[in-house]
């Protein structure tokens, strides 16, 4: 059973990402590519924690747990993707992309989005594997819930900061600095990975009474390693530095990276 969820969440991804590609190319904002794969991540991952389980009769209190945790998530971060990209304007990640792929741009952003129905069946295999701890609830499930909480509340913070930011006079050609931003230089991304966390601690339990579910930390590594390492900050400080110069390398100098943490001098 659990492999027919897998593979049916697999392709239910991949055609959701050849929509997303062919959205792109009507409207040309790429912002709707990350839009519809935060929406696919939560449908599809609510799904695969709400398939049955073997000789589980009906639904249990984690199954639903799961799926609202990854549907909350999903939501909120879709919904302010889609009001950003209605304001206008594109992502810089993609537009860094067009300018590199040139002519292969089209052919290379469907392969690029295959890739990122790839991921993104890692982490519903990640809900996966929390849903289906069958032990009772415990202090793992309040756990993960804390930190989902915190991390969904986080971000959303961070968000609404960078937009206030943004639309206020004092804004072209200066940096970020105010909330969160002060002690992390993408706190948004931080909070990101960090729900990842929650669906490790729930698979596992508290204390610890299913090793199998250690396999739910392949969510939050993938996530640190894309958003820090690969598609995430190096491509978005590139921009800054093009966009703010040397106020951004300032900020660079005195805010860390990632991790929120104190400011240097």
């Amino acid at each position: 059973m659990i492999v027919v969820v897998i593979c049916s969440a697999a392709v239910a991804l991949a055609l959701i990402m050849t929509v997303a590609w062919a959205v792109q190319l009507r409207t040309g904002q790429s912002g709707w590519i990350d839009a519809i794969w935060s929406f696919a991540v939560g449908v599809v991952g609510a799904a695969a924690a709400l398939a049955p389980i073997a000789g589980q009769e009906g639904l249990t209190a984690r199954q639903m747990l799961v799926a609202a945790c990854v549907l909350a998530w999903s939501v909120r971060l879709a919904i302010h993707i889609m009001r950003r990209t209605l304001r206008g304007g594109d992502d810089p990640r993609y537009k860094a992309l067009r300018e590199e792929w040139g002519e292969n741009f089209v052919f290379r952003l469907f392969l690029f989005l295959q890739v990122q129905a790839a991921a993104a069946l890692v982490l519903v295999i990640c809900v996966l594997a929390a849903a289906r701890n069958t032990a009772p609830l415990g202090w793992g499930d309040a756990l993960g819930l804390a930190i989902l909480a915190v991390a969904v509340l986080g971000e959303a913070a961070a968000d609404a900061q960078l937009a206030r930011f943004a639309g206020s006079p004092s804004a072209k050609g200066a940096v970020c600095e105010i909330g969160l931003w002060r002690y992390s230089r993408h706190p948004n991304y931080f909070f990101e990975w960090l729900a990842w966390l929650s669906y490790p601690v729930i698979a596992v339990g508290l204390p610890a009474d299913n090793l199998y579910g250690l396999i739910a930390l392949t969510g939050p590594a993938m996530i640190y390693w894309l958003l820090v390492h690969v598609s995430g900050i190096p491509p978005l400080e590139a921009h800054m530095l093009k966009s703010r110069g040397a106020a951004f390398a300032d900020y660079q100098k005195r805010v860390s990276a990632f991790f929120p943490g104190p400011r240097n001098a």
